[in-house]
């Protein structure tokens, strides 16, 4: 049995089974949402990097959003792409891991992203004398190095811990590689004990994440009650980072919940779109959301459109 765990080399993906019958209509509806996706981030990112007037905190914080959800999306579209067009649906034990890799690391990095976006609302509306004394370049480029690379660090130690293990299974009920069904496939449940130690660390730091976020807000909105101004600043750059926020931790801890705590009773074509709503609906409305509400860029936009139709 040992000999066999060890030269485990690639890994069937199980979960386009049940809708294989219409795979050229997916194929064509996610070949579709892909490139929308592609579209309204870039579009945004150059309007943020070309624009000198856009080159302030929230902005820059706003284009990183969007280049983590490109980096997100790039890690399971390509890939789903390609298995809707194949027989068999494969995936290297190496591009597996890294591919679970990819999807926490942007997953957890958003939940950075809107943390440092939610501390720059509260420095803005609460320090407005101190704001551009707080978040100053300098600034801005730590706090965005550390919402990219404690994702990378804090997930890479969970996979790494998952690489040691010794596999019994190669099958994983899902559309792409995640990172608890791979430890699941382990031939000895005593060799994961420290994986979930691990694991529970790392949704420990990003709940804190979830309650800085939560508690800044809180805060907002106690100190915008009484004033107009404040009410309408709030309104204009902080609801946009709610509706990301409720959007993003809607569709994690629903994916989370049905990983760690079963799906039986579910159709698989439902368990898919759980799957991949974080990979959808985040990535494809934020740049929607933050195109439409915050004003400077509503109207970069309108002017580049009304360029395009002269």
């Amino acid at each position: 049995m040992m000999d066999n765990v060890s030269v485990i080399t690639i890994f069937y993906l199980s979960g386009l089974n049940e809708t294989i019958n219409h795979r050229f209509l997916l194929f064509f509806l996610t070949l579709l949402c892909y490139c929308a996706i592609l579209l309204v981030n870039i579009a945004l990112i150059v309007t943020v990097v070309l624009d000198k007037s856009l080159h302030e905190p929230m902005y820059i914080l706003l284009c990183t959003f969007c280049i983590n959800g490109l980096y997100g999306t790039a890690g399971f579209y390509p890939k789903f792409l390609w298995d809707l067009l194949s027989p068999v649906h494969v995936i290297s034990y190496s591009g597996c891991l890294v591919q679970a890799h990819v999807m926490y690391t942007y997953a957890c990095g958003d939940l950075s992203i809107l943390a440092v976006m939610a501390y720059d609302r509260y420095v803005a509306i609460c320090r407005p004398l101190e704001y551009h004394c707080v978040m100053s370049r300098q600034r801005i480029l730590k706090l965005v190095c550390f919402s990219w690379l404690t994702p990378f660090c804090v997930i890479g130690t969970n996979i790494s811990l998952t690489a040691r293990l010794k596999l019994c299974s190669t099958f994983i009920p899902r559309l792409f590689c995640v990172n608890w069904i791979i430890v699941s496939l382990a031939c000895f449940p005593a060799e994961v004990l420290v994986n979930n130690i691990v694991a529970y660390i790392t949704i420990l730091i990003y709940v804190f994440h979830g309650v800085f976020i939560v508690w800044s807000y809180m805060y907002l909105i106690k100190t915008c009650v009484h004033s107009a101004e404040n009410r309408t600043k709030f309104m204009q750059t902080c609801v946009p980072h709610l509706v990301s926020l409720t959007t993003f931790l809607f569709t994690i801890l629903f994916d989370i919940m049905t990983i760690r705590y079963g799906s039986k009773g579910f159709p698989q074509t439902l368990k898919n779109f759980i799957a991949i709503e974080f990979l959808v609906i985040p990535p494809l409305m934020n740049p929607l959301i933050y195109g439409y509400k915050l004003t400077k860029i509503r109207k970069r936009f309108q002017g580049f459109f009304t360029a395009c139709m002269k």
